[in-house]
């Protein structure tokens, strides 16, 4: 890959992030910039990111509950939406078409209703990326979203193996066997260690396994990595899986982005349709708004699950791209689309930074769509008689919580959004609570007691930094601790004013040569006093 291009992923990315955008918005600007200069991506840069979305499928199916994807709010919002607003965009294209407008002039109903259903869905990538740099894949709307997205992209892979022409190999079914793989596959990854054979681990699984063995059969090879993600989902090993893989997935990912841009731009009047088609994600947000809302979600879960599905996807590009080889769209569609994708990204980007601090009480107008009756995992949150609270309960977290009671009784409980970590925690006799502490809503509805002391145990740091501003906001005036990962976070927390940021990495051998001098006491030489 041309070194060029990397410098300027690599100065856009840095930008974008210091103007308080996500770098995928900067990389996707590098894209434009290298195509305007000329900068090609080449067969390498277009095999790293077919790669970056392989592994990301793979990653999402690992964390897959299919009994999810069975609940009512999943799949009736995925098929309703992608139904109704198939049928407003195929409808406007033929409207617009028939007044004559630019490009949309001689469009047919097939195309229209192709274009229809390319716009209609959500990109996984996008959507998943932010969802993880924010730490919100585990809470409801993400959970929501994602189960939406997968249900899309299973849309999106069988209108591609019908519309292209090529049926799957007969022997595909055979595919359906692959369940049997879980156990000697798990076996495996339990005997691969904790280093760099895990890695490979997955590469093979989702690569050779995976896409490998659908491409044979004639099915989309993304969809392959996905099933056999699923395939191990739900075993403990399957969490440090995922983790040793996510580097790698974010790394190969920046050339999915810089590809988009590369796709080049197309004629002003068809760069005109293009931003029309990005002012028409307005449509798409409200729709799912409206849709969650009607399923019992609170104002803010409903804005952000919105959001994080409102740009446009990249199977929208193959979708176009096929619909186009079959004769139904004309072949300028297809960079049209491509630039609509980019361009959704961009919007929606800045929308989904300013909704994470929404606060429905400030904006009282959202919650007019909240149903009365909330849903089963949005319901009021008590602490009773707890005087310690340690927010998020993942590795860090549940190890606070055991010492704390063990040093001061009955007294600690627990915060967490995942419903498997909380499901685990309870599983151990820990008093836990699932909920989404960075919801503003979150505090207001908190019944919160004589807490005294709060630890923000979450593993993202701008999760911390907002729930902590959030509970200042509510006036709570007791203790506040957090972790960190590197040093300038420990500054901001500082900044923010945390009564206590610990430093998991640089103090981690401290705790170490503490506990072993605790148990260890008779074989520790004792220093002598300075003079």
């Amino acid at each position: 890959m041309d070194p060029i291009l990397i410098g300027i992923a690599f100065l856009l990315g840095f930008a974008a992030r210091q103007v308080g955008q996500p770098p995928l918005v900067g990389f996707l600007v590098a894209g434009f910039v290298a195509h305007a200069c000329g900068i090609q991506g080449g067969a390498a840069l277009n095999a790293v990111a077919d790669l970056g979305v392989t592994l990301l499928l793979f990653l999402i199916g690992l964390e897959l509950d299919l009994r999810r994807l069975l609940k009512f709010e999943i799949w009736a919002t995925a098929s309703g939406h992608a139904a109704l607003s198939t049928g407003l965009f195929a409808g406007a294209a033929i409207a617009a078409g028939a007044a004559g407008l630019g490009a949309l002039a001689g469009l047919t109903w097939e195309g229209a209703l192709a274009l229809g259903f390319a716009l209609s869905f959500s990109s996984t990538v996008f959507a998943v990326k932010n969802l993880d740099d924010r730490g919100e894949r585990s809470a409801m709307h993400g959970r929501a979203a994602i189960g939406i997205l997968v249900l899309q992209d299973l849309f999106a892979v069988i209108f591609l193996t019908f519309a292209s022409g090529k049926l799957p190999e007969v022997w595909a079914v055979a595919l359906v066997g692959v369940i049997l793989l879980r156990v000697p596959l798990l076996a495996v990854l339990a005997r691969a260690g904790h280093g760099e054979l895990v890695i490979l681990f997955g590469l093979f699984v989702a690569l050779g396994l995976g896409a490998g063995g659908f491409g044979v059969a004639g099915l989309k090879p993304d969809l392959g990595a996905l099933v056999l993600g699923a395939v191990l989902a739900g075993h403990p090993r399957t969490r440090e899986l995922a983790h040793s893989l996510f580097p790698l997935k974010d790394l190969l990912l920046v050339g999915f982005f810089l590809q988009i841009g590369l796709s080049g731009l197309p004629t002003w009047e068809h760069l005109a349709v293009a931003w029309f088609l990005v002012a028409c994600v307005s449509v798409k947000i409200v729709l799912f708004f409206l849709a969650f809302a009607q399923l019992r979600f609170r104002a803010r879960s409903s804005v952000l699950a919105a959001l994080a599905l409102g740009s446009y996807s990249e199977f929208g590009l193959i979708v176009c791209a096929v619909a186009a080889q079959a004769g139904w769209l004309a072949p300028h569609w297809p960079g049209v689309v491509a630039v609509a994708v980019a361009g959704s990204f961009i919007l929606v980007a800045p929308f989904q930074n300013a909704a994470h601090a929404l606060n429905p009480h400030k904006h009282r107008w959202l919650t007019r769509f909240e149903r009365r009756r909330r849903h089963s995992e949005e319901q009021p949150i008590l602490l009773t008689d707890a005087r310690i609270a340690v927010l998020g309960m993942g590795r860090v977290g549940t190890g606070a919580y055991a010492d704390l009671v063990a040093h001061c009784g009955d007294v600690v409980i627990g915060v967490e959004v995942d419903a498997a970590k909380v499901t685990a925690a309870r599983e151990l006799g820990h008093r836990v609570i699932q909920a989404d502490v960075t919801d503003p809503a979150f505090w207001h509805r908190l019944e919160r007691g004589r807490i005294e002391l709060i630890l923000l145990a979450m593993p993202a740091h701008d999760s911390n930094i907002h729930a902590y501003e959030l509970l200042r906001a509510s006036n709570y005036e007791g203790k506040v601790a957090a972790i960190a990962r590197f040093p300038d976070e420990v500054a901001v927390l500082q900044e923010a004013g945390v009564d206590v940021a610990f430093n998991m990495y640089a103090e981690a051998g401290a705790g170490f040569a503490s506990h072993v001098r605790s148990n260890l006491e008779d074989v520790i030489p004792i220093a002598s006093p300075k003079p």
